[in-house]
């Protein structure tokens, strides 16, 4: 249907509708389920129904319903001249002349400066990936998962041996973690299917994962990052209370689901230990079963397959399903305490509706550069670089950095940057501080 029909379809005589000319307060109606609208770079389109189309899934579109979603648009998408041919019939109009480009807390001043940052990094060439970088990081995790192998199989099964493989392989299941980031984020190749080709293979055949699975979800926690009901990343199942809103809501509402003033000390027993292979293991199963995704079970069987093909003849099926019970184990530990000393510390609350930068790095901290950390974290020590540009190859991180830190330091954004060990420390501070937060609600409000 055309963007004509569109606006009769949707449109009221008499209304600004008919004109296809719209104020900030006329779109921000259209942000429910049955009725979403948003606007990229003025323009205003209709994407109820595309919702269900996009690649990226239909949350993410939803996230913005109603609201600008110029900079997302921008972050996410590598050729957008591509992207135009779905939009142009989604179109069904535009903002009013009168009307301001920005809507809400959104800045102008940081996001012109900050599109002027983006583009100064494309011209540089920091959207380019170097394609040894990732054959080499690819190379590196084939060789642990080789000499895993052949350790037991030649010198034999012994405790020592297999406690040995099993850092081996568990530093393998790492790394291929961060490489599959890598093509996730469209980061690699010029043209997306390759990205999207190599990524299923690297999550589906080295990680027994879901290509689909991981996009629906960590676009999500890019697009809105720290914000309840919309990153996934933070949602606790009500096990944690996190940030300085939530505990208190809580607390005042006298929810316990769990003793959250002790939940510094019982995150230890949870979160690292079982967030792989419990709650991950067993989600991206169902997902990739319920929604009948059979290209992303597919290649993760490949997996499953060559795994205990290798294994059973060593350890028997059950000493293999142990055996990979433990490497998820030890995986989920390294998985865990990278991802969230640079979130989970930072401010987690409801939606603000702000310009990219201010969420962003108000979501997000950095841990200090060194060649271990750039490889123990995949590069997301630059988690801010990362989340600025999604699309930037890792290794270019380092190289926009001082950029970033002086366009935060001209808007007064503060730019955090933490040792390793703070960074992990913090994490336990904060839950620490949300558990009181929620103790003294519970009792005093």
């Amino acid at each position: 249907m055309g963007s004509g029909g569109q606006q009769m379809e949707s449109g009221e005589p008499g209304s600004g509708r008919d004109t296809g000319v719209y104020s900030w307060e006329e779109v921000q109606k259209h942000c429910n389920r049955s009725d979403r609208w948003l606007v990229i770079n003025r323009k205003v389109y209709n994407v109820t129904q595309w919702c269900k189309r996009h690649p990226g899934g239909s949350l993410i579109i939803s996230h913005y319903a109603g609201e600008d979603a110029t900079e997302v648009f921008s972050a996410f998408h590598p050729d957008q001249k591509f992207v135009q041919k779905f939009l142009k019939p989604l179109l069904i109009g535009e903002l009013a002349a009168t009307e301001s480009s920005q809507d809400h807390n959104k800045n102008a001043a940081i996001i012109q400066d900050f599109d002027i940052l983006r583009e100064q990094a494309e011209k540089e060439g920091l959207f380019q990936a170097k394609p040894l970088f990732f054959c080499l990081h690819l190379g590196h995790i084939l060789l642990l998962e080789a000499l895993a192998w052949l350790i037991v199989w030649f010198w034999g099964t012994s405790w020592t041996l297999t406690l040995l493989c099993s850092v081996l392989l568990a530093t393998a299941q790492s790394q291929a973690g961060w490489l599959q980031h890598d093509f996730g984020h469209l980061s690699v190749f010029k043209k997306s299917r390759w990205n999207h080709l190599i990524h299923k293979f690297v999550i589906g055949h080295l990680k027994g994962a879901s290509a689909n699975w991981w996009n629906h979800r960590h676009f999500q926690h890019h697009a809105k990052p720290n914000v309840f009901l919309k990153d996934p990343d933070i949602y606790m199942l009500d096990i944690f209370v996190l940030g300085e809103t939530q505990p208190v809501e809580y607390g005042v509402k006298k929810i316990k689901h769990m003793p959250y003033n002790h939940q510094h000390q019982y995150f230890f027993l949870v979160a690292p230990p079982l967030l792989i292979p419990v709650f991950y293991n067993f989600n991206i199963m169902k997902t990739m079963i319920t929604r009948r995704d059979w290209v992303d079970l597919s290649w993760a069987m490949t997996y499953y397959v060559r795994y205990f093909y290798c294994y059973v003849p060593l350890y028997g099926l059950f000493g293999s399903l142990a055996l990979m019970t433990f490497v998820r184990f030890l995986e989920s530990h390294w998985f865990v305490w990278v991802t969230q000393m640079s979130h989970l510390p930072k401010d987690i609350d409801h939606e603000k509706r702000q310009d990219w930068l201010t969420m962003q790095l108000q979501a997000t901290c950095n841990i200090e550069q060194s060649t271990f950390n750039d490889w123990f974290s995949g590069h997301l020590n630059f988690q801010i670089e990362h989340h600025l540009f999604p699309r930037m190859p890792r290794h270019n991180y380092e190289a926009v950095a001082p950029q970033v830190r002086a366009l935060c330091e001209k808007h007064g954004i503060p730019y955090e940057v933490k040792t390793l060990w703070r960074g992990m420390v913090d994490v336990v501070r904060s839950l620490k501080k949300s558990g009181d937060l929620w103790l003294d609600a519970y009792h005093h409000k």
